[in-house]
């Protein structure tokens, strides 16, 4: 980081460290805040700060506003740091990186978590990330904002993620998860699938991707039928990730809502827009086909098999299906990473020049309150 720094910061703030170099230095205090609500995540960019520091062989003051997995309104300056503007002016462009994405990808997860407060959550988002930088700044944020779900609701949260480089964030030491529909496809059928992951991780729990032949439903039936005393033990999960263009085996538009009319009638009878009622009654992974796979499962003798829903389970979606009381064991998402990109956008602003309180026009709700 100390080595390329100048070639990732903006250069007008090399030119101010040029220009505070030539007519002399002065010690400044920055408030660093975003323009939404957030959830503070500040580990990445105070580590940041403190490297740069040390690196530099100077110190900065850091005043944390906030704890760590604590809310943080529209607005409120999450920190202070103060120190030489000579040192500091440079660090702006990577400390805001380092601040921003984290602390609304820590608000989403905390949402989701709290709507959904009995469900596990497998942060599944390393695929959607650009590079493994921002892999560990979302492993961090969804670990925060689970923090902050259950502190306030009590929920389960996040309990591990995909990826071994994150698993820490969790208290693991490797990744979570068993099988992508490649293995499905490699294997000819769901059933002779999950006999070759038995058969390589014996000691395993095992959960069973169901939606690649079309036949969710039968085929987790099938499964359980093959390894009864798993299903029987609570050992073995089926994950429903079908596609967008079909609906799940079974299940159309009218028999989805007579699906909810009978499991979760409030769910439906109120005003919901297109979004709601996609997650809802529509194709893909929906409420209904959630609720159609439990009453599948239990009809044929396998209450205890559990059920682990995919695709597309963001703030939105889960809280659809709490309003649904969709039963749901775990969820593994990636989607609490941000989706408007521009609401990540932290700033910086100097509020003080050697102790004596300046900040531009109309940002005077950043100084200090004495």
């Amino acid at each position: 980081m100390t080595d390329n720094l100048a070639s990732r910061t903006d250069s007008y703030f090399l030119k101010t460290k040029a220009i505070v170099e030539k007519f002399g230095d002065r010690e400044v205090s920055y408030a660093v805040f975003m323009r939404r609500p957030v959830i503070c995540a500040p580990r990445f960019a105070i580590e940041f700060l403190e490297t740069m520091a040390a690196a530099r062989g100077t110190s900065f003051e850091i005043d944390l506003n906030y704890p760590e997995a604590v809310w943080v309104g529209a607005g409120e300056p999450i920190l202070y740091v103060t120190g030489s503007l000579y040192h500091l002016a440079d660090l702006e462009t990577v400390l805001l990186q380092k601040l921003g994405p984290a602390c609304v990808a820590s608000y989403n997860a905390s949402a989701m978590c709290a709507d959904l407060p009995g469900v596990a959550f497998l942060a599944m988002d390393a695929r959607h990330c650009a590079g493994a930088e921002m892999a560990e700044m979302m492993g961090y944020a969804a670990a925060v904002g689970s923090a902050h779900a259950r502190r306030v609701a009590g929920a389960v949260g996040f309990v591990g993620c995909a990826a071994a480089a994150t698993a820490h964030f969790f208290g693991r030491d490797t990744g979570m998860g068993t099988m992508p529909h490649a293995l499905i496809g490699y294997a000819g059928s769901t059933v002779r699938a999950a006999e070759m992951f038995r058969e390589t991780f014996p000691d395993e729990a095992l959960t069973v991707l169901v939606d690649y032949f079309g036949r969710e439903t039968s085929d987790a039936v099938a499964v359980c039928q093959r390894f009864p005393e798993l299903a029987a033990s609570g050992r073995l999960a089926f994950r429903m990730d079908t596609p967008g263009g079909r609906y799940c085996e079974g299940l159309d538009l009218a028999r989805s809502y007579e699906i909810l009319e009978q499991q979760a009638p409030q769910s439906i009878r109120g005003y919901r827009t297109e979004a709601e009622l996609r997650h809802l009654v529509g194709s893909g992974v929906s409420a209904a086909a959630l609720w159609r796979l439990r009453l599948v499962l239990n009809e044929a003798g396998f209450p205890q098999a559990k059920i682990v829903a995919s695709s597309g389970f963001g703030p939105e979606k889960c809280r659809i299906m709490a309003a649904a009381k969709t039963p749901i064991d775990v969820i593994g998402t990636g989607s609490y990473l941000p989706e408007l990109w521009s609401e990540t956008y932290a700033t910086a602003d100097i509020i003080a020049y050697d102790g004596q309180p300046m900040v531009k026009a109309g940002r005077e709700f950043l100084l200090r309150k004495r």
